[in-house]
């Protein structure tokens, strides 16, 4: 029996949801179910065909767990190895060289440090930086945002260099990133799933959390949406993602990549509206069980650049087999002559 297995922590509407749909489609062989463990035994296989990770950026012990169930054969969504060395100022620069329009941004040095960091662990960092030259670049209105984060958390909107430093000062041991402010007229959020898939929703950041998702119909133009379509599944296959969410800002037209470092996205019924809810799990669900029923046939090189990349490689028969099967096939020649 195949198993396809969720990991989740305090969300209540979707794991649940992508169970009971990938159940009820009544696929002979496979099943679904929250994930259940316990102590990990190096090297032992999970169990599991597929799991989909909802919570491990939260939580290291599942994150090593994930990594040790791909180690030994498990499909994961999303990729924990990728995940972990992912940044946003790395896909930030990803993103320009692929022609995707994000705003101009600088990554900024740490305002504290750790206590065992001292003068001497910073010599080869200028001091003091050339500030002026940062902000001549960035300009104001700006957004300081944590280079790894999400959430919402640590962020700060700043409009002048005053600002600017009263926001950096509580930024603590945060690697911070100061980037350009978008005047966008329109904003979206897109689900991306199994980089093939996009949903694009009207989505306002300025609104209060619960509300940020416009509900109704998209009145945008049909040519800008066909770009953040194409920006976006762009940017999910060069990253790896097969669950993720890219935000868009447009101003003058042009959409500009927000934030699309989002691999265990929203899904909430009640944030994200009973279209789109019933799109992700119908979505998710499917992808996962492509992934379940193709376990069978792929297998991850040992190797850190195929478990980045999540390459696989068809499985071989074992050359007795092959010898076998070649023995077999001449009998029967020498029979028909």
């Amino acid at each position: 029996m195949k198993k396809i297995g969720v990991l989740f922590g305090q969300e209540n509407t979707f794991p649940g949801a992508l169970v009971d749909k990938i159940n009820s489609m009544e696929i002979d062989g496979l099943t679904a179910e929250f994930v259940h463990l316990g102590g990990v035994h190096m090297g032992v296989p999970s169990g599991y065909d597929v799991i989909v990770d909802r919570i491990s950026h939260d939580l290291p012990f599942y994150r090593a767990y994930l990594k040790n169930a791909i180690l030994n054969g498990t499909q994961v969504i999303n990729n924990p190895f990728w995940w972990s060395a992912d940044d946003k100022f790395f896909n930030y620069a990803l993103a320009e060289k692929l022609g995707v329009a994000v705003p101009r941004t600088v990554l900024l040095p740490h305002k504290d440090y750790p206590p065992d960091i001292n003068a001497q662990s910073l010599r080869n960092l200028e001091y003091p930086l050339d500030w002026e030259g940062i902000f001549d670049y960035v300009k104001f209105p700006a957004f300081l945002k944590p280079h790894d984060g999400g959430g919402w958390r640590d962020v700060f909107h700043v409009h002048n260099p005053e600002e600017f430093f009263r926001a950096y000062h509580q930024t603590r041991d945060l690697c911070m990133t100061l980037q350009a402010a978008v005047n966008f007229k329109e904003y979206f959020r897109c689900y991306v799933v199994g980089q093939s898939e996009v949903r694009i929703m009207a989505y306002d950041p300025k609104r209060p959390h619960a509300e940020r998702y416009v509900m109704g119909p998209n009145t945008a133009p049909a040519k800008l949406l066909k770009r953040v379509e194409k920006d976006a599944l762009t940017l999910c296959k060069a990253l790896g993602y097969d669950l993720n969410t890219v935000e868009f800002a447009v101003e003058d037209g042009v959409p500009y990549a927000i934030d699309f470092m989002n691999p265990a996205p929203d899904a909430d019924l009640h944030s994200v509206g009973r279209e789109s809810f019933d799109w992700i799990v119908d979505a998710v669900a499917k992808l996962a069980v492509k992934k379940a029923k193709a376990s069978d046939k792929v297998t991850t090189g040992m190797n850190w650049s195929a478990f980045l990349s999540g390459t696989t490689v068809e499985k071989k028969a074992a050359p007795k087999k092959v010898a076998a099967k070649k023995a077999v096939a001449k009998k029967a020649a020498k029979k028909k002559e």
